[in-house]
């Protein structure tokens, strides 16, 4: 049984409340696909026994859940603790954790609101969110409306194509492949201008700026610990 065999399986069963936890985990675990468990939501609200707008609130309902699940990973971590593990395990430069402070700062807004309509990035703009402490108000309110008119769009396509719902299946899989293919090869181009900047910078014989962030944030810790 793959995925999508098993999402009709368990909407077939529980209905609402089954769409809500596959939204939800699909926040979580990205390679569950929402542009395919939000069109099977408006199939199964086409049928017997279920509303359209209510199969659409419980995909609003388990988009906000997902979320939040990984804003209060984000508010556990907090931002000095990441900052410390990113001068550890390098896969980003101090300077490059500043300059995504200041980003959060001015642009966490449309970040995540826009950001709830691109896959993957859905699943991780929310940690972000949660680092930065934006106001958990705020955060639940820029997440449902994201979430409102991406659910929208599918979950209606789903409930007008009713069991053909699958013509459109090739054009959600090849979007999501190519989403993700941008994601990894940010990725991949971060890790390289890394690479590069350290090895430009032992060829210079420059002293590592992450040593002299670490020495900072050790003098942070050991000033709360003395208060």
């Amino acid at each position: 049984m793959n995925i999508v065999e098993w999402a009709v399986a368990l909407i077939d069963r529980f209905g609402g409340p089954g769409v809500a936890f596959l939204i939800a985990l699909e926040s979580v675990f990205p390679p569950i696909p929402s542009e395919v468990i939000l069109p099977l939501a408006g199939v199964s609200a086409a049928g017997e026994g279920h509303a359209l707008a209510g199969m659409y609130l419980w995909t609003l309902l388990g988009s906000v859940t997902g979320a939040l699940i990984l804003y209060g990973l984000g508010r556990a971590l907090g931002r000095e603790r990441l900052r410390r593990a990113i001068i550890l395990m390098p896969l980003l430069s101090v300077e490059d954790f500043d300059r995504s402070v200041t980003w959060m700062d001015r642009h966490g807004t449309k970040g995540i609101f826009w950001g709830r309509m691109v896959p993957g990035v859905r699943s991780l703009v929310s940690i972000p969110a949660g680092i930065y402490r934006m106001g958990l108000g705020r955060f639940v309110l820029l997440t449902a409306a994201g979430s409102a008119l991406w659910n929208a769009l599918f979950v209606g396509l789903g409930y007008r194509l009713g069991e053909n719902w699958h013509v459109i299946e090739p054009y959600t899989d090849a979007a999501s492949t190519v989403i993700y293919a941008i994601v990894a090869a940010l990725v991949l181009w971060s890790l390289w201008r890394l690479i590069r900047r350290e090895r430009r910078r032992r060829e210079l014989g420059l002293p590592d700026p992450d040593e002299a962030a670490m020495a900072e944030l050790d003098a942070e810790s050991e000033r709360a610990d003395a208060q």
